[in-house]
């Protein structure tokens, strides 16, 4: 069996698999509360893995073992700051969260200010962060099939994406929260069993060596020593000043980041109380950071066995280093036929990482629409249930269909570096609006309008005109130049000015409500009352 049938094969079993989990979710969603936050009836164990299954994405997998076998010790800076980001998610957001709000970040907001402008900013910011991350997932699934089939047709890419798209719409629109969730827990095992098995043939081949697998990833490298030290890709002194900030402001946006996810957030209300909350982050953070010690021996394992170069040509940005590793070292180790069926396993892996995370990231977008802007915006809190549910499902076609058009356009992108641009956005707009109302009294609803939309304008607007977009081979447009934005990442300037908007949109208003503030901080520590949360 060639390697194209059996990657076919198994990916065809898993979403065969996740299609049925998806059908019995279904007919176990009754009413919001199983649709968006599955009924809260996930233990913390549970959430803890469907957490790691939404974080541990393509770019963790895909991206980040790429940017390692690239560009080596600063590649694995990626690792770094995906990880530490959650003990600002554990220590500041969880558990707070979790008792402060019912479906949405924006249940948060709105509960001691005027819901309309607050659910609307909140709405629009949950799908333009979503839309982002989208776009990483689905061109990690344009360079899978270019390297599994050999496609180098922008149609047959294309093709993909939409497939994928077509299958994330289905999980969500049918099995809601409690099937998307099963979903990522299954992926979550898939994934942690693949990167171990390649991670131990790999320090086998090298008798569990590190530094006999670092020596040769540097030799095959065609850098040298430098591969193994900072300043390759960040700070380098070709880049001078500008290198050294890009670097801190990736650093903010990747630590930051994560407690702003709304994909995130909202996994925080499918557990049935605030210990659950905390027990599933913490779960998270040690399958994730397993996971993340072995992206360093997948990113350097691949720039040992498979070469920067022979990666390099497959795909630019790196993104088909883990399954060209999976290749090499099941040929080094049980032959040809082997490395046909290590890549794809491999393969089928990270597709099941792709479609879990985007029907994660569908829902919490979709949820977002329905709930916020459909229910509490337009309807005026006259919506029931059920026809909120059913906006739900639609948007989740339309979120979808945006998501695959783009995905089409953004192909040459590394998807790590794409999820790194999502973080930014999410640090410079929700999270300001998240902490200052958890934390300051004085917070009122044109602070809070102020954050989102100054911290989520100003890192979309510098973005636009960064060399991400134009004036760089790696660019969106490389055949235009319209960037004066020197750095790649907006994280250190918009970050700081969605807070400080957020703190002099606070002070221009005298609005303040002393009392409600009172009430959310019991509920927030004690969750007191979290099951009834809604707009006053």
């Amino acid at each position: 069996m060639s390697d194209e049938t059996l990657s076919i094969t198994l990916f065809l079993v898993f979403v065969a698999i996740t299609l049925i989990i998806t059908v019995w979710a279904s007919r176990h969603t009754k009413d919001a509360t199983d649709f968006y936050a599955g009924g809260r009836s996930f233990s913390g164990a549970q959430n803890g893995l469907a957490i790691g299954g939404d974080y541990m994405s393509a770019a963790s997998f895909l991206g980040i073992a790429g940017l390692i076998a690239l560009n080596g010790y600063d590649g694995f800076l990626y690792s770094i700051g995906f990880l530490v980001a959650w003990l600002v998610a554990l220590l500041l957001v969880a558990e707070l969260l979790r008792n402060s709000g019912r479906f949405t970040m924006a249940d948060v907001l709105a509960f001691r200010m005027s819901p309309r402008p607050v659910r609307t900013a909140a709405g629009v910011s949950t799908i333009v962060v979503s839309i982002f991350y989208l776009l990483a997932q689905m061109v990690g699934a344009g360079a899978l099939v270019s390297l599994l089939f050999g496609f180098s047709s922008d149609f047959a890419k294309g093709a993909t994406i939409a497939l994928v798209g077509v299958l994330m719409i289905v999980y969500v629109v049918f099995g809601g929260m409690k099937g998307t969730t099963w979903v990522q827990i299954v992926k979550a095992v898939l994934l942690m069993t693949g990167a171990i098995l390649i991670t131990l043939l790999v320090l086998g081949h090298f008798n569990f060596n590190l530094s006999s697998l670092l020596d040769d990833a540097a030799g095959q490298s065609g850098k040298g020593s430098a591969f193994l030290e900072p300043g390759l890709r960040y700070g380098t002194e070709a880049q001078g000043l500008e290198g050294k900030l890009d670097l801190i402001s990736l650093g903010l946006a990747l630590v930051l980041g994560t407690a702003g996810l709304p994909h995130i957030l909202i996994r925080f209300y499918t557990v049935p109380t605030s210990r659950d909350a905390r027990k599933s982050v913490l779960w998270g953070i040690g399958i994730i950071g397993v996971f993340y010690l072995l992206t360093l021996v997948l990113g350097f394992g691949a720039a040992a066995l498979v070469g920067s170069k022979a990666i390099a040509k497959e795909n630019p940005a790196g993104n088909t280093a883990a399954p060209q590793l999976a290749e090499k070292i099941g040929d080094i180790v049980f032959g040809s036929a082997g490395g046909t069926i290590l890549l794809a396993v491999i393969a089928a892996v990270a597709f099941a990482t792709i479609l879990a995370v985007v029907s994660g990231l569908t829902l919490a977008s979709s949820s977002s629409f329905s709930h916020d802007l459909y229910a509490h915006v337009f309807r005026k809190g006259k919506a029931t249930e059920r026809d909120e549910v059913r906006v739900a499902r639609i948007s989740a076609f339309v979120i979808g269909a945006v998501a695959i058009v783009l995905g089409i356009y953004a192909q040459r992108l590394n998807v790590a570096f794409l999820v790194a641009l999502a973080f930014a956005v999410a640090a410079s707009g929700n999270l300001p609006a998240i902490l200052y109302s958890l934390f300051w009294k004085r917070f009122n609803t044109t602070g809070a309008v102020a954050a989102i939309y100054g911290g989520l304008g100003s890192a979309i607007f510098l973005v636009a005109f960064s060399p991400v977009v134009s004036g760089s081979p790696k660019a969106l447009f490389t055949d235009v130049d319209f960037h004066w934005f020197p750095l790649e990442n907006p994280g250190i300037i918009s970050i700081p000015f969605g807070f400080l908007c957020g703190f002099f949109g606070t002070l221009l208003s005298k609005e303040h409500n002393a009392e409600k503030y009172a009430e959310i901080e019991v509920r927030s520590l004690t969750g007191a009352g979290a099951e009834a949360a809604t707009d006053h």
